[in-house]
Formats: structure tokens, C-alpha cells, sequence
């Protein structure tokens, strides 16, 4: 990415928007916050009662063309990322926030504003909803299995007839065996930390070139806890821990802004099963 800087406020170009909120952060924090690389300073457009934070960014970089090439390259879509989410962290500082999609973009501040303001109904609800909660995230995945010793493996390539194919038909059925046992194991771990959450939802499980794991990822789940209730939630999570769960491997984090519950398309009245928002708005005008 280029250094490039932005026009101003009162120029042409295109608004890159992080973030929607009713408690502006404060002005010298917003500008002193880096969002992308080559735009200019954080800033507010206030749209009635909400506030959209925004940064200006160059239309030969930001256009849907250009995007779409720049998102396409790995090393640019985590800078993209990151910005993003940058952007919508300084959003935060005082309040609850709707994130809105990464590289949600309009032609100009008018724009920008009238896009809050016709959905403002749909935001508002979703500001009361984020109120003192937060999400949490977790990744439940089948315990790797011991890979099978060369020697027994040569034995079974090596070996005919009815006693091979007995023992291949004896480890097809473990391995459906631990399998069954895995998902179980998840959805009771899934079960119980619904008992603390005010919702939940499942993401589709990430493949094994993401997550790094030879063994599949069985659950991919968004909690959101009231701050009132984040001891009792975390408690049961270090229950979880402790219990011996030889099936599974659980990895949780968080507090985390509350993504997975907060979708700029999305009419809270719906619940967080509806379906997401896209990844990226194209450039409105």
C-alpha cells in the first residue's frame, strides 16, 4: 500500500465508514487513531441523534475496481482488516458501536449520513441491544488422532483378504466412533455456555488450512454476555477447561466488540441466526 493522503472533509473523493455509535469518542483520539495507510484523519459525520465515524481515502485506491484487485491480494485484505478494525475500536471509546462491513464506502459525507439516518430505526435497536455486552468467541475441534505407526501401516498394505480388510473396516468405524463422540462433546460444551449468553450464533467451521489444525474444527461459536454476567460465563469456561474432555480441543477468547451480533443489514427483531451482512458494501453515491 501507498502513502498517498486523502483530500479533506469539504472535497470530493470517497468516504471509507468503520462504525456507527451514539456516544462520539473523543476528537483528538479519533484523529490521532490510524486507520488505513493511505487516508487521511478519523473524523465524525453526525446523521440525527447517531454518529457514523469515517475517514477519507483516495478514489484510485478505493474505487470498486481497485478494491476488489487490492482485496484479492492476502497481504492487503489483513492490512484492510486490520484498519478496520482499528477504526472501529476508536468507535468504541465511549459507548456501544455497530460495526459496519470492512471497506463500507460512499461518495461524500451527504451520503454517508443519509445512509445512517434511513436505517436509523434498525441502528438504534442495535445500540440498545450492545448495550454493557460483549462477545466471546469459541472454537471447539476434534482431538488429533495419534498417527498410525509405519510399521503397522506396512503391515496392512502388505497383508490380503478377509483379515485386512477386517481391521481397515475396524478402524473405519473408530475413527466414525470418535467422531460421533467429538460432536457430542462440542454440542454439550456449546449447551452449557448458552446458559450464560444473552444469544448465540454459529459461524460455519474454518477449514484446516486456516485454523492450522489437522484435526477438523467441529464448532466455530459467538457468545454475547452481559458485562453483569462475564464472571459466570468466564467461570464456566475454565470448568469447561478443566473437565476432562478427551474428545475435543476448546479454544476461547474475548471480550471482543460484539461483530457477530451487530450486522449493519440486519433487523434485530430477526435474532443473530439471519443471515450476515456481505463482507463489503460497493461504493454509494
Amino acid at each position: 500500500m501507498s502513502g498517498t493522503t486523502a483530500a479533506g472533509p469539504g472535497a470530493p473523493g470517497i468516504v471509507c465508514a468503520f462504525a456507527v455509535t451514539r456516544t462520539p469518542p473523543d476528537a483528538a483520539a479519533l484523529a490521532a487513531t490510524r486507520g488505513h495507510e493511505e487516508g487521511g484523519p478519523l473524523r465524525l459525520v453526525r446523521a440525527g441523534g447517531l454518529c457514523l465515524v469515517v475517514q477519507d481515502v483516495p478514489a484510485a485506491l478505493f474505487d470498486q475496481e481497485a478494491l476488489t484487485e487490492r482485496l484479492n491480494r492476502p497481504g492487503d485484505l489483513e492490512r484492510c482488516a486490520r484498519a478496520h478494525h482499528r477504526g472501529v475500536e476508536a468507535a468504541a471509546g465511549r459507548g456501544p458501536v455497530v460495526p459496519l462491513p470492512m471497506a463500507t464506502l460512499y461518495r461524500g459525507d451527504p451520503t454517508a449520513a443519509r445512509a445512517v439516518t434511513d436505517r436509523r430505526e434498525a441502528l438504534e435497536a442495535l445500540l440498545d441491544r450492545l448495550r454493557d455486552r460483549t462477545e466471546w468467541a469459541v472454537k471447539v475441534h476434534a482431538a488429533e488422532a495419534p498417527p498410525e505407526p509405519a510399521a503397522e501401516a506396512g503391515a496392512q498394505a502388505g497383508a490380503g483378504g478377509r483379515a485386512y480388510l477386517s481391521r481397515v473396516s475396524a478402524r473405519r468405524r473408530d475413527r466414525q466412533g470418535a467422531h460421533d463422540r467429538a460432536l457430542a462433546e462440542a454440542e454439550a460444551v456449546d449447551a452449557e455456555l448458552r446458559r450464560y449468553a444473552v444469544a448465540a450464533t454459529r459461524h460455519r467451521p474454518q477449514s484446516e488450512r486456516l485454523t492450522g489444525h489437522r484435526a477438523p474444527q467441529l464448532l466455530n461459536v459467538a457468545y454475547l454476555v452481559e458485562d453483569a454476567r462475564r464472571a459466570a460465563f468466564t467461570g464456566a469456561l475454565a470448568r469447561i477447561a478443566a473437565a476432562r474432555r478427551p474428545a475435543v480441543r476448546i479454544d476461547a477468547s474475548g471480550p471482543w466488540i460484539p461483530y457477530s451480533f451487530a450486522r449493519w443489514d440486519e433487523d434485530p427483531r430477526f435474532g443473530p441466526e439471519a443471515p450476515a451482512a456481505p463482507d463489503r458494501e460497493e461504493v454509494r453515491s
